[in-house]
C-alpha cells in the first residue's frame, strides 16, 4: 500500500469528435462548471474522425477560465518537440498558466508511419521521448542564455533560441505501460498517466515500484512524481478512495462524453472522494503537500523556516530548487536570488505571508507585483519575496462615476484594456507591463500626467496588510494618515492588496514620435523644455537623449482632432531639425500595448540610475545634462514632463511632494565611470526626486525625495505602523523611535 500524499484532483477525458465539435467544446466548458480541475483529450493526428488536439486545446482555453488543459496523451512522433515546447508555453501564457503536457511515445506506429514519420522500435521510441523531454525543457529554460543544444538521434536542436518561457512550470506527464517507459518517468517526468482499462491487477503497484526505484537512483524523491489515472464511470467512490490510499493515485480523469456523468463526477463523486481520503489521511498522519527531492532541498538557504510555511502558502511557494524559480532570478534591470517566494492567492494568504515574514525579520523582504521597478528591490538575495501577482482582479464598480477596484498584481495594460470599453483611463506610467502595486504607491508619472495628474491623484482608498498582518482600510476619511503615506511612500507601510481609483474620461489620443538632430543637445533641451511649459495641458510626454547625438521625443496629445494635434505639436517640431517623425491617432489602451513585452525579464547585476525633479530645463541644467552624456558615464537620459494637473494638488496633500516640478530627470549610468560625480553637478538644480527611477539607497537618498516636514511625518507614521522595520528593503524610512530595535538592511 502506498499513498504519496498528493492533493487530489479530478478531470475529464473527452473524445475530440470532428463530427460534433461544438458539443466537444461544451463538454469541456461543463467540466469547468462542474468544479473539475482538468480537461483532457486524446491525440491521434492520423485519425480523420478527430479534431486536431492542439487546436482544440487552444479553443477550449479561450472558452474557459480556471480548468487546466492537457493532451491525454500528445503524440510526440508527430509533434516536433521544439515546436511543441513553444506552442505549450504560448498557450500557457495565454491561458494564465493552465497547461499541462501529457506525452506519449507513439504506439500506433503503422498509422504514424503512414503520416511520413520513420517507424521506431519500442526501445527507439523510449529514447526519442527522452530526447524530446530534454528539448522541450531546454526551450523553456530562458535563464540559460546560451543557445540550445539538446536531444539526440531522433529529436535534436543545435543552436536554437530558447523561449518563450511558460507562465508556470508546466508539468510533463507520460502515458506508460511498460517498465522502460516507467523508468523514464522516474528519471525525468513529473507524472505517470496510464488508463485503468489497460492495466491488470498488480500493474499499478509494479509500475509505482519501477518508477520509485528509477527516481531514487536519479537522486529524486518518488513523491515528486504525481500518479494520474484515466478511469471509467464504472469506478465507484469506494474504488477511487482505495486507488488513492493504496495505489498512490491522486488525479482521477473520467473517460466519458456523457454530460450528466461528467457533471455528477464533479459535483458528487469528487467531493465524496476528497472527504473520505482526507479523513483517512488525517487518521494515518499521512504527510501531504508539495514534495521536493534531495536536489531541490539542497538548494534551500539558511535561516528560513521552510517547514513552517503556512499550509495555504506551501502549495504555491517557490524555492531555489523549483522550476518556477527562474521567474524570480531577474527583474527589469536587476538580478535576484531569493531564498523563498510566497505566492498568496487571496488577501487572507497575504496576511499569512506577512506574518511569516515577520518571523524572519533578519532577512530581506521584497514585495513583487510585476518586477518592473528600476531599482529591482522587489527581489533580493537569500531573503523572502511576497509575489502578489495572483491578486490581479480589475472590477469596474460604476462606469458612470469612473470608479474601479484593482488588485496589485494587475498590470497597467490590463487596467487600460478593462477601462477602454467604458471610455475611461488612469494615467499610469508609460509601460504597459508595470504592475499596479509598485507604481500606485510611488506616484505614477504617465503620458497624461499634465492633463490628469499622477496615478496616486486618482486614488480614493486602499486596503493594506500591515506589518502585524492585520488588514486595514485607508482613505481620506479613514486612517487618513496612512492614506497620505501610501501615496508616495507606500512600500514602507505594508502590502496594498486593493486600490480603488476614480478613472478619467479619455477618448482617442494622438501619439507622436519626433527624432531630432541633436548636434546642439543643450539648446535642444532648453527649447524643448520651454515648449512643454508653454504647451496646453493636453500635451505630455518625454524626451530621450542617447549617446552619439541621438534624441527622440514621444508625445501624447489628448485630442483626436488632426488640426488641434498638429497645432499643439508644431512648437516641438520647431525646437531642432527633425530627422524623422510619425503621428497616429490611437486609444489609450493601444498606446499602453505598444510599450509592453512578453519576453521574460532578464536584468543582471546591479542597475545604476539617478532621478531628480526640476522646475525648468535651464541653461545650467541643460549643460550639466549634456556633460553627463558626453562623458560616457551615462548611456540614456530621459526628461519626463510633469507640471500641469500634477501641480494642482497641494504639496502636503500626499507623501509625494514634488508638485512644483515641471520635469523629472532620469539617467542610467555606466558602471566603472564617474557617473555619480557627473550627476552631482545637477544636484544644485534639483528639488526632490521620484524614487521609482532611483537605484541608490540609504537614508540620505530617501531623505532627498521628501521635504523635511514630509520626512519627519513619514518617520512618525513608520513608528506607528511598522516600528520594527519589517518593510525596509525598498527605500526604507526609519521610524522616529529613539529606542527602536530595527534590523539593519
Amino acid at each position: 500500500m502506498v499513498d504519496y500524499g498528493h492533493p487530489l484532483r479530478f478531470g475529464s477525458f473527452i473524445t475530440p469528435s470532428a463530427a460534433a465539435p461544438a458539443r466537444t467544446v461544451e463538454l469541456a466548458v461543463l467540466t469547468e462548471e462542474a468544479g473539475l480541475d482538468l480537461v483532457t483529450f486524446q491525440d491521434h493526428p492520423y485519425q480523420p474522425a478527430f479534431l486536431d488536439t492542439w487546436t482544440l486545446l487552444s479553443w477550449v482555453a479561450a472558452r474557459t477560465e480556471r480548468v487546466h488543459l492537457s493532451g491525454n496523451v500528445l503524440n510526440v512522433p508527430l509533434r516536433t518537440p521544439a515546436v511543441l515546447a513553444g506552442a505549450a508555453a504560448s498557450l500557457d501564457l495565454l491561458s494564465g498558466g493552465r497547461v499541462e503536457l501529457g506525452l506519449g511515445a507513439g504506439g500506433f506506429w503503422d498509422a504514424i508511419a503512414a503520416m511520413g514519420v520513420p517507424k521506431l522500435t519500442p526501445a527507439q521510441s523510449v529514447a526519442a521521448l527522452s530526447q524530446a523531454i530534454d528539448v522541450i525543457r531546454g526551450r523553456w529554460d530562458v535563464t540559460d542564455r546560451s543557445v540550445l543544444r539538446a536531444g539526440g538521434e531522433h529529436h535534436r536542436v543545435d543552436g536554437a533560441k530558447r523561449g518563450p518561457a511558460p507562465a508556470h512550470a508546466i508539468p510533463i506527464h507520460l502515458g506508460a505501460l511498460k517498465p522502460a517507459m516507467q523508468r523514464l518517468i522516474g528519471r525525468k517526468a513529473d507524472g505517470w498517466l496510464p488508463s485503468l482499462a489497460y492495466l491488470q491487477p498488480g500493474d499499478l503497484a509494479r509500475g509505482n515500484a519501477t518508477i520509485d526505484t528509477a527516481a531514487q537512483r536519479e537522486g529524486r524523491d518518488p513523491r515528486e512524481i504525481v500518479r494520474l489515472l484515466n478511469v471509467s464511470p464504472r469506478q465507484s467512490v469506494e474504488d477511487l478512495v482505495e486507488l488513492a490510499l493504496s495505489e498512490g493515485v491522486s488525479t482521477f480523469i473520467l473517460a466519458s462524453d456523457d454530460p450528466s456523468t461528467i457533471d455528477r463526477f464533479g459535483r458528487e463523486v469528487a467531493p465524496a472522494v476528497r472527504e473520505a481520503v482526507g479523513a483517512a489521511r488525517a487518521r494515518r498522519g499521512t504527510a501531504t503537500g508539495r514534495v521536493r527531492g534531495p536536489l531541490a532541498l539542497a538548494k534551500r538557504r539558511p535561516g528560513i523556516d521552510y517547514e513552517g510555511v503556512p499550509e495555504a502558502l506551501a502549495t504555491t511557494a517557490v524555492e531555489p530548487g523549483d522550476r518556477d524559480y527562474s521567474r524570480y532570478t531577474a527583474s527589469y534591470l536587476r538580478s535576484g536570488a531569493p531564498g523563498l517566494v510566497l505566492r498568496p492567492q487571496t488577501v487572507k494568504e497575504v496576511q499569512e505571508a506577512v506574518r511569516f515574514a515577520a518571523r524572519h525579520r533578519d532577512l530581506p523582504l521584497g514585495i513583487f507585483s510585476a518586477g518592473h521597478g528600476l531599482s529591482g528591490r522587489s527581489l533580493n538575495r537569500d531573503g523572502l519575496v511576497i509575489d502578489v501577482g495572483a491578486l490581479d482582479r480589475i472590477e469596474v464598480l460604476d462606469p458612470s462615476a469612473g470608479t474601479v477596484r484593482i488588485g496589485p498584481g494587475a498590470t497597467w495594460l490590463e487596467v487600460a484594456e478593462a477601462l477602454a470599453p467604458h471610455g475611461l483611463a488612469i494615467s499610469s506610467g508609460d509601460y504597459g507591463g508595470v504592475g499596479v502595486g509598485g507604481l500606485a504607491t510611488a506616484g505614477g508619472i504617465g503620458w497624461l500626467a499634465r492633463k490628469h495628474g499622477l496615478t496616486i491623484d486618482h486614488l480614493r482608498s486602499v486596503e493594506v496588510v500591515l506589518a502585524d498582518g492585520t488588514l486595514t482600510h485607508a482613505s481620506s476619511t479613514e486612517n487618513a494618515d496612512l492614506f497620505w503615506a501610501v501615496r508616495g511612500a507606500g512600500a514602507n507601510f505594508g502590502v496594498v492588496v486593493s486600490f480603488e481609483f476614480r478613472a478619467a474620461r479619455v477618448g482617442e489620443v494622438a501619439f507622436a514620435q519626433l527624432a531630432y538632430d541633436a548636434g546642439d543637445a543643450a539648446g535642444l533641451l532648453e527649447r524643448w523644455g520651454a515648449a512643454m511649459e508653454a504647451a496646453p495641458r493636453t500635451v505630455g510626454g518625454q524626451l530621450i537623449l542617447g549617446r552619439g547625438g541621438s534624441a527622440q521625443a514621444m508625445l501624447v496629445v489628448d485630442s483626436a482632432d488632426p488640426d488641434t494635434v498638429l497645432a499643439q505639436l508644431q512648437p516641438f517640431a520647431d525646437v531642432a531639425r527633425l530627422t524623422d517623425q510619425a503621428v497616429s491617432i490611437t486609444t489609450y489602451d493601444q498606446l499602453m500595448r505598444a510599450f509592453v513585452s512578453d519576453a521574460p525579464q532578464q536584468g543582471r547585476g546591479e542597475p545604476l540610475s539617478h532621478s531628480g525633479l526640476v522646475a525648468h530645463l535651464s541653461p545650467e541644467v541643460a549643460r550639466a545634462s549634456v556633460a553627463l552624456l558626453e562623458s560616457g558615464s551615462s548611456y540614456w537620459y530621459q526628461v519626463r514632463a510633469v507640471g500641469g494637473a500634477v501641480a494642482d494638488v497641494p504639496a502636503d496633500a500626499t507623501a509625494y511632494a514634488g508638485r512644483s516640478a515641471n520635469f523629472n530627470l532620469v539617467a542610467f549610468g555606466t558602471p566603472g565611470t564617474d557617473f555619480d560625480r557627473r550627476w552631482s553637478a545637477l544636484a544644485p538644480h534639483l528639488d526632490g526626486m521620484y524614487l521609482s527611477f532611483e537605484s541608490d539607497t540609504g537614508e540620505e537618498t530617501v531623505a532627498r525625495a521628501f521635504p523635511p516636514a514630509h520626512f519627519d511625518r513619514l518617520r512618525g507614521l513608520k513608528a506607528e505602523y511598522d516600528p520594527t522595520g519589517l518593510f525596509r528593503d525598498n527605500f526604507y524610512i526609519a521610524p522616529a523611535l529613539e529606542d527602536a530595535e530595527v534590523p539593519a538592511g
